[in-house]
């Protein structure tokens, strides 16, 4: 196996020079730091991460650690983690865990010492415990925290500020009757989300029904379920906000199957703009978080100089997507009737008395 000492040689420089180049020294040349990468590269050597570490307690790497690592919100996420991470010559150990402070303190012991910083998203957990127990003094920046914890930078979204919009647009289009698919009990983003829906009812004088806010927990099949049950009110509403896309798809393909039309004969709108989302027929009208911000972030947060006045809060703003599922003011009673009559070919009622 080649060493360091083969390196230098081949390299025509000292070991003390190679060491500096593969711990990015700034006291190197960059004349100098070619030829050292390309003797390595020819001898097939690679430097002793474990080794390296030990002499300059770094490791390079960050843990990222999701309550999931499926769907397109989290993969958006870990690519701008990966992009931002990559931009500083730092590798990455992603792993996820289940929504309890007991999987979260796992994870936790089982990375430390490996990492320079953590990146968690702690939505349905108080991870305040878990990270003084497992965590120790890591560098922590927290991504939508359930609660803030002491001593940890956090970015969170609007999810209120989004919400509300997106049904305040609803409500400028005409609908009063305005149902809405809540994410899990207990989310942190959920129940933002829910907060905002109904703040804008309540601002635009909307009497809330508890019949027309139906649960979910953020997955396709959940939306379908939730859609499902909303069918059973009468008279239907004429708009749903969904609290994430993934619902989002399960209500489209429930209202499809009992031949209710979008938007014609319900606007549908939802929360997080995943790239499938324009992609839906009709295209998606929903609530754009900018997700690859969100990792970026994260990691210039985590990397960035430490402020003296404190851990940092910051809350990524939303914005509203406007596609053709939420449509425009819904039409009246009498409009309405008339084309589910001709659509279920139902012949209007004879007019009767004298002079018909």
């Amino acid at each position: 196996m080649p060493t360091i000492r083969d390196v230098a040689r081949a390299s025509r420089v000292s070991v003390a020079t190679v060491s500096r180049v593969f711990n990015d020294h700034p006291r190197v040349s960059e004349t100098t730091r070619e030829r050292v990468v390309a003797a390595a590269n020819r001898l097939g050597y690679w430097p002793n991460g474990t080794a390296r570490s030990l002499i300059t307690n770094r490791t390079h790497a960050l843990g990222v650690l999701l309550p999931d690592l499926h769907g397109e919100f989290f993969s958006e996420v870990i690519r701008g983690i990966d992009l931002a991470a990559r931009q500083q010559r730092l590798h990455l150990m992603v792993s996820s865990f289940t929504a309890s402070p007991e999987d979260l303190t796992s994870v936790l012991r089982a990375v430390r010492g490996r990492i320079d910083g953590l990146i968690v998203m702690t939505p349905d957990v108080d991870a305040s415990e878990a990270l003084r127990q497992g965590a120790g003094a890591i560098p922590t920046v927290l991504l939508n925290p359930e609660v803030q914890v002491m001593g940890c930078d956090s970015i969170s979204i609007a999810n209120f500020e989004g919400a509300h919009a997106m049904v305040r647009h609803l409500i400028t289009l005409g609908h009063r009757r305005i149902a809405t698919v809540a994410g899990p009990a207990g989310n942190i983003d959920a129940h933002q989300r829910l907060q905002g829906y109904r703040a804008a009812l309540d601002d635009a004088g909307i009497e809330r029904e508890s019949g027309l806010e139906a649960q979910g927990n953020f997955t396709e099949s959940s939306g379908y379920e939730a859609a499902t049950l909303l069918l059973k009110q009468r008279p239907l509403p004429t708009a749903v906000f969904v609290a994430n896309d993934h619902m989002a798809v399960g209500v489209l393909g429930a209202l499809q199957d009992a031949a209710i039309k979008v938007p014609t004969d319900m606007a549908v709108a939802a929360f997080d703009d995943i790239p499938l989302a324009r992609y839906l027929t009709p295209p998606l009208t929903t609530v754009h978080v900018d997700m690859l911000a969100l990792g970026q972030r994260a990691v210039q947060l985590l990397t960035g100089p430490r402020p003296i006045q404190g851990p940092r809060r910051e809350v990524l703003p939303t914005t509203l997507v406007v596609r053709a599922s939420c449509g425009s003011a819904p039409p009246s009673k009498a409009a309405a009737r008339t084309r589910w009559e001709r659509r279920h070919a139902v012949a209007p009622p004879a007019r009767g008395g004298l002079g018909t």
